[in-house]
């Protein structure tokens, strides 16, 4: 894998994909057609920062519901795991399974990225916001886990 990764710019096209959530149902992004959400993507289920980042975001689901943004996690994850993960933290929205990290990597979120000092490669935690006519408006990655939420509220006026 070459170290330049594709990333996404404001105005680009947002790849399409679909996935199976945690109960094993398709997910598109065409299934957002006409509507803001929010696509996030996480390095592994039941992790310490993953369920932070994930609580944060059920946290204040209703708030970014109602200023008409939904929400959407992506990790390389399979469904089961996904299901566990949902359940145990009482997480409501989709997250989506990308085992062969297909849609990671055409997202720019699969990569080199320096861990402890390190360089390696993985998930780049990035969150992005999809404009209602399928362009990305927000592109973040190397998000922090632990504040993020808030950061992009404040970023989004929400």
């Amino acid at each position: 894998m070459s170290d330049s990764t594709t990333r996404l710019a404001v105005g680009d096209p947002a790849p399409a994909f679909t996935l199976p959530d945690q109960n094993g149902n398709p997910v598109s992004l065409s299934d957002y057609a006409g509507r803001r959400v929010i696509v996030y993507f996480y390095p592994a289920a039941m992790t310490p920062g993953c369920t932070k980042q994930a609580c944060d975001f059920r946290d204040n689901l209703a708030d970014l519901g109602s200023s008409g943004l939904d929400v959407v996690g992506i990790s390389p994850d399979k469904p089961e795991k996904l299901a566990k993960f949902a359940q145990a933290d009482g997480l409501t929205f989709p997250l989506l399974s990308d085992p062969d990290k297909k849609v990671l990597a055409q997202w720019g979120a699969f990569g080199e990225k320096k861990l402890y000092g390190k360089t390696v490669t993985g998930v780049i935690r990035s969150t992005f916001v999809v404009g209602a006519d399928g362009r990305i408006e927000v592109a973040q990655y190397n998000v922090r886990a632990t504040g993020h939420v808030a950061k992009l509220r404040r970023d989004l006026g929400v």
